[in-house]
């Protein structure tokens, strides 16, 4: 079986990010998308609430699964026995960073591939953190993130005011 795994914060999920899995799970027998759980980092939702968010927007996929993970990437796949991470491009600067990622994966797991999937031209200028910044502010994200994500985000900002 093909498996991929498409990694990240996904704090929050973005329409980038769902067109992304649905392009990935057209691609392979099974997309697993992976939430990377960082203690160094401060999230927004927790990881448990990330993967609920994910797995309402992908309900329609049944070849995506999501799952999380501490630690490095490369450790995750062999652990699925995937070789395949997916990784989606929206800028120059990104291809470069992402360059450099796969070239360290595969210098840490000579089995893994990297692939590059470039972000639609609509999805270009989405971020989690901008979303989340526009979204602490009262802007309308409607058109960036899927409704279960505004919903969960209006919430969020609501409880900490």
């Amino acid at each position: 079986m093909r498996i991929a795994v498409y990694a990240g914060s996904f704090d929050p999920i973005t329409n980038g990010h769902v067109d992304l899995m649905e392009r990935a799970a057209k691609l392979f027998e099974l997309c697993i998308v992976a939430v990377l759980v960082n203690v160094k980092k401060q999230s927004l939702f927790s990881a448990e609430e990330r993967i609920d968010l994910i797995q309402q927007v992908t309900a329609h996929m049944p070849n995506i699964q999501v799952d999380q993970f501490p630690g490095l990437l490369v450790d995750y796949l062999k652990k699925k026995q995937a070789y395949v991470i997916v990784r989606g491009v929206r800028t120059l600067g990104d291809f470069e960073m992402e360059m450099q990622l796969a070239a360290l994966n595969r210098a840490l797991f000579s089995s893994a591939e990297t692939i590059f999937l470039p972000t639609r031209p609509e999805y270009a200028h989405l971020s989690s953190s901008m979303i989340k910044e526009i979204s602490g502010y009262g802007g309308d994200i409607t058109g960036f993130v899927p409704r279960p994500v505004a919903k969960a985000l209006a919430y969020k900002h609501k409880q900490n005011q």
